[in-house]
């Protein structure tokens, strides 16, 4: 992102109840079986709630313990802007634990029923999580579906007083953008919403004939029903994040292209920017080259830009499709061309490598402005050295603030010392170690993490290991200290004094 959670009984109507029921049972024989002869029954495990979260310590109740999500599959029957809609989610899951009950993240929206296997299961509300009581508990290791009917409300938002403000649905002229970071996924879909936890998404929206739907990953299928609906399938064919969940509805244009090696490249833009957003747009063959170069090769199956033609207060990096809101992309093209490279490089920092917790957020934005900072510098834009010389000075005033890079609190995630001020801390890395290692760093890091979360020890860990010296009591400091660190290779830069 850039600044510019033994019955039986079916649940219908809105669901208010306070407090969580714990259906209380034996847990069926799994099949296992003790060694022959040995004259031991094997161990059956007691059923119990799983964790109402994963224990992230900035967002204790995002996600969700006890399961592992396999799939999840949406079903948006939608109609108008601002118009609540039928709404449909089925989540394939995995026990980790033997469950007597389980929670998903939700918030709004009204409920009508859970199942769980194709069972009535009970469903409580407690604030941001659904809890959910099958008939029968869940063997430890097996696989269960979850089906949660409900009405959606497209109107739903929340508000950040940092760079985010308001997300979660974002209403368009004829249609809806998601913009769902950090937590507004429970505004849309029941789901287990923390960025480390990534399963694949099948959206099936259903919507007007003169409108579009456009989703991450790829079109599966176009269908036009006996009524004359269109009935729009895709599949995010890889894992991904729920904050990097995209869906937009609307009077797009499909603009289509090739990156390298044939990559499908498949902007969606809405009818009356086609032509007017067509020549910032038509530079990401040339961005995703010049990232290759420094990251290795794209981490995903095809990419595209969504034009985004709201009120967005921020460009989004939405796993393989990103929001640029349509006023950056009819600026000017310096501007322009920071908001695309940055968000295309998280694609590789942030996407493909997962955020492990919130507090290794840097990572993210600080990687994707650097690249950013690092593109234009030799494309129009800022000089690099004068734009981090910019940021030391200003690196205490940032932290006493908002925290250290690596130390965030809950209400400063998306704070300038987590852009700016972590893509610094990168700088004084590379100017530590020098360009090649640096890079070696770099590509590595991408690549040893692709498809995995990691976080901030890894990082160090990981550098360390490909400098061939321990880099924990230079980045220490940088990452954790109530005080910015001389920066190598500069002892004339000035940190500007807090005053209280």
């Amino acid at each position: 992102m850039k600044i510019t959670k033994a019955s039986s009984l079916v649940l219908t109507g809105a669901v208010g109840i306070a407090g969580a029921a714990l259906l209380v049972g034996t847990l069926p024989l799994d099949g296992r079986r003790a060694p022959a002869g040995s004259g031991a029954q094997a161990p059956v495990a007691v059923p119990s709630p799983g964790a109402p979260g994963i224990g992230d310590p900035l967002v204790p109740l995002d996600g969700n313990g006890g399961y592992t999500v396999r799939r999840y599959t949406l079903d948006f029957d939608w109609r108008a802007p601002r118009t609540p809609f039928a709404a449909g989610a089925t989540i394939s899951a995995t026990a980790t634990q033997a469950l007597s009950r389980f929670d998903l993240d939700f918030a709004g929206n009204t409920l009508h029923t859970v199942t769980v296997d194709g069972a009535p299961a009970r469903a409580v509300r407690e604030g941001d999580e659904l809890v959910v009581t099958p008939a029968r508990p869940i063997p430890d290791g097996a696989a269960f579906t979850v089906h949660v009917s409900y009405t959606a409300d497209p109107t739903q938002q929340r508000h950040r007083d940092d760079a985010i403000g308001d997300y979660g649905w974002v209403p368009t002229a004829d249609g809806t953008v998601l913009c769902l970071q950090p937590d507004g996924a429970k505004l849309v879909f029941p789901v287990n919403d923390h960025p480390s936890l990534r399963a694949p998404v099948t959206f099936r929206v259903t919507t007007p004939p003169e409108l579009s739907a456009v989703a991450g990953g790829r079109l599966v299928e176009r269908v036009r029903r006996p009524d004359g609906r269109i009935r729009w399938t895709y599949d995010s064919e890889q894992p991904v994040a729920a904050q990097l969940v995209q869906l937009a509805i609307g009077r797009f244009t499909f603009a289509e292209g090739r990156g390298p090696r044939g990559l499908p490249v498949r902007d969606a833009v809405p009818q009356d920017l086609v032509g007017g957003t067509a020549a910032y747009r038509a530079l990401t063959p040339g961005h995703l080259e010049w990232l290759e170069q420094r990251l290795g090769p794209y981490p995903f199956r095809r990419y595209g830009v969504l034009v985004g033609d709201a009120d967005l207060p921020v460009a989004l990096e939405t796993q393989s499709l990103s929001v640029l809101p349509s006023a950056t992309l009819l600026g000017d093209r310096v501007g322009a061309e920071r908001d695309l490279v940055h968000e295309l490089a998280h694609q590789w920092t942030g996407n493909s490598v997962a955020l492990r917790r919130w507090s290794d957020l840097w990572l993210s934005e600080g990687h994707a402005r650097f690249y950013e900072r690092l593109y234009t510098d030799a494309h129009g834009g800022p000089d690099l050295e004068d734009a981090m010389r910019s940021a030391y000075e200003q690196h205490d005033r940032w932290r006493h603030e908002d925290g250290a890079p690596a130390e965030p609190t809950g209400s400063s995630l998306f704070r300038q010392i987590r852009y700016d001020g972590s893509a610094l801390v990168l700088y004084a890395l590379r100017e530590e170690v020098g360009e090649d290692t640096f890079e070696r760093i770099e590509r590595t890091w991408v690549t040893r993490y692709q498809g995995r979360a990691a976080g901030t020890g890894d990082f160090i860990a990981l550098a360390s290991e490909v400098a061939g010296r321990d880099l924990k009591p230079f980045l220490t400091p940088w990452l954790y200290g109530a005080h910015t660190p001389p920066m190598p290779g500069h002892p004339e830069w000035q940190v500007t004094p807090v005053e209280d």
